[in-house]
């Protein structure tokens, strides 16, 4: 392709309802894209504007100056020179780059912009006339390129596309797409075209192919995305796939994806290919991918997911081990495998209309993947421990550095899962401060939305319909307001249900509840104004007793967020804190503290062990609890989520 029309590059991307609601019927709402979205909240633009600035020049300076990323492209546009890196490193320029198009959005930096054009000329100089697009290859040994699945080439074009779609969206700027749809029409007529078996290693071209199916209406992009799909479970990667892992579960390569019903290998592979999974089949319907995903759903919600919403308990594979072994200590939970939680349960909600999939949504992004972010933004979590005794800190970076953009892209890109629309309805996902334009057949709707979340349960939201309209303000009900249904992975220790409070005007209103949100019907008019209160207190949480780590312990929860006991609030050790039935917690908000943050505030015993280590003691001591994404932000020392909740159930071996 020699030209892009630019007719063709205005199709609006992803998700528009306008583009998508004529080419099925299978999906129940489509996500308001960031672009048509204005962060003002409290909460998530300060964390916004660290990205802008502290984040993505951490990205900028490692990604240019300190590692050979760049380079890499100057020389395979020379076509000679020594590869500097890993294999898969391409794939965090173009993360970079897409986390700066969203922020570019929000805050427009003309001396970024001119410095990632720059990045964006040497790609483009560095593909090669067939479109092929990857530098490890090209300074390497051309040759042997598509001859090892693990070698990620599938998985950094992905990324390209991703990164040409949002750098497009925001700036208008068409040379990266253009590069990346030729990549994507290589891919193409090297694989589907000649049914030539293949196995991506690492998923992530499944997703971003429906991306620019939803962008250029294009057709072949559907189904590249399907026949990557379809490839696995069929032997395709016997003898090819890398040696080093032997288990093609380890990829989700075991069984058919239509046949699978259970979580296996990589965190972050899997999230990927089963978010690419939820957007075919919400284009196709193809009852075999829903019936899949909801089994897989289940399995790693039920039996493998951290109360923080991050997965993957094993360091060993960075991914699944057996159900209901759930470490903490150990958590792996990778920052990306949380971002890909995000991915995940968007599309399936995208796909059914089901809260429950924002309800993980909003538990991944409060508390394990914000986790993986300093509030300074220039310090980064890869893994995400529950439990620490000091040997944890973040870090300035990595050599496999996929977390640090992938933070900053999601971060950038919130106003992407806020709000939703269908045919006859607007929904409202997140709670943040914002204001947003919603397209709704021939009426345009502005929603504006001011709320204390998550540290207060007001919500208010402005609806003006440029003209009066009927139409469902749909709501989601928090899943944290109610005690989850037996067989859950994690109940309150206390059953109970809060029901939230709606006006419209003022005045009181009666709503129904359809899985999971609050639906208002009525003719909106302009300035129609809802308020809802989210009755918000301290929850003690308690696992399944399969989960034997957690057994005779507690966790405490505010809202959407989880907390913790970290050293750096108390004299004594976090893990040494008992949290006993009746503990009565004061909740404060100190500005100065962490960002600001709610502090929860209690009276409990604290073991003291002697100096010889012969006798155990308890006093009562005054600990402080701070939300989970927040700590180790005054240094390395110990933490603890899960605590004991009676004397003798603590280990002093601990």
């Amino acid at each position: 392709m020699k030209h892009i029309k630019k007719a063709l590059l205005m199709v609006p991307v992803m998700f528009f309802a306008a583009a998508a609601a004529a080419q099925t019927s299978f999906q129940k709402l489509y996500p308001v894209s960031f672009s048509n979205v204005t962060i003002n909240d409290p909460f998530w633009k300060p964390k916004m504007e660290t990205v802008a600035t502290a984040t993505l020049d951490a990205c900028v300076r490692y990604t240019q100056d300190k590692t050979g990323r760049i380079r890499n492209f100057e020389k395979a546009a020379r076509r000679s020179g020594r590869h500097e890196g890993i294999y898969y490193d391409d794939s965090d320029v173009y993360k970079a780059i897409e986390a700066i198009a969203y922020s570019l959005k929000n805050y427009p930096d003309p001396v970024l912009e001119k410095n990632t054009d720059e990045w964006i000329e040497k790609i483009a100089a560095a593909q090669l006339p067939d479109g092929y697009l990857n530098t490890y290859y090209i300074l390497t040994d051309i040759d042997k390129r598509w001859t090892d699945m693990e070698k990620h080439e599938d998985y950094c074009a992905g990324h390209l596309i991703e990164a040409g779609i949002a750098y497009y969206n925001t700036t208008g700027k068409n040379k990266l797409l253009h590069t990346a749809i030729r990549f994507a029409d290589h891919i193409d007529s090297v694989f589907r075209r000649q049914n030539r078996p293949w196995v991506s290693g690492h998923q992530e071209i499944e997703l971003a192919l429906m991306k620019l199916y939803h962008h250029t209406q294009n057709k072949k992009y559907l189904e590249l995305a399907n026949w990557f799909l379809e490839q696995r479970g069929h032997g395709n990667g016997k003898g090819v796939i890398w040696d080093q892992w032997k288990d093609p579960e380890y990829c989700q390569d075991g069984l058919p994806v239509k046949d699978q019903r259970k979580i296996t290998g990589h965190a972050v592979r899997a999230m990927y290919l089963y978010t690419g999974a939820a957007d075919v089949a919400a284009v196709t319907g193809d009852a075999g991918y829903t019936t899949a995903m909801d089994a897989i759903w289940q399995d790693v919600v039920f039996h493998h997911m951290y109360i923080t919403g991050g997965i993957g308990a094993q360091g060993s594979n960075e991914g699944f081990g057996k159900p209901y072994d759930l470490p903490n200590a150990t958590a792996y939970c990778e920052t990306c495998a949380s971002v890909g939680m995000v991915f995940w349960n968007q599309r399936m909600n995208m796909l059914s209309g089901n809260a429950k999939y924002i309800d993980v949504l909003e538990r991944s992004l409060y508390n394990g993947a914000l986790d993986g972010l300093s509030l300074s933004g220039d310090r980064f979590f890869y893994g995400n421990p529950l439990a620490s005794s000091g040997n944890h800190n973040r870090s300035e970076w990595f050599g496999t550095a996929c977390c640090p953009s992938n933070i900053a892209r999601l971060v950038s890109s919130l106003g992407n899962y806020i709000y939703g629309s269908s045919s006859n309805a607007v929904w409202v996902n997140l709670f943040a401060g914002s204001a947003a334009g919603i397209q709704m057949a021939n009426n345009k709707v502005k929603l504006s939305m001011e709320t204390g979340y998550p540290w207060k349960g007001n919500v208010k939201i402005v609806v003006s319909p440029e003209k009066k309209q009927q139409f469902e303000l749909r709501i989601r009900i928090p899943g944290w307001l109610s005690t989850p249904a037996p067989g859950d992975l994690y109940r309150y220790e206390t059953p109970e249900t809060d029901v939230p409070e709606i006006k419209v005007n003022g005045v009181l209103v009666q709503y129904t509840v359809d899985q999971g949100y609050a639906v208002i019907k009525r003719v909106w008019k302009k300035e129609d104004v809802l308020t809802m209160e989210l009755p918000m207190k301290v929850r003690r949480i308690v696992s399944n007793p399969a989960v034997k780590q957690n057994e005779n312990r507690v966790a405490l929860q505010y809202g959407p967020l989880v907390y913790c006991v970290e050293g750096a609030d108390d004299a004594f050790a976090a893990k040494h804190v008992i949290v006993p039935p009746g503990t009565g917690f004061k909740t404060t908000f100190e500005p100065a503290l962490l960002g600001g943050v709610n502090t929860l505030v209690f009276n409990a015993p604290v073991v003291t062990i002697s100096g010889n280590g012969l006798s155990v003691s308890t006093l009562t001591q005054k600990v402080t609890a701070i939300p989970y994404f927040s700590w180790n932000n005054r240094g390395a020392g110990d933490m603890q989520v899960w605590l004991p909740s009676a004397i003798q159930k603590i280990s002093i071996n601990e």
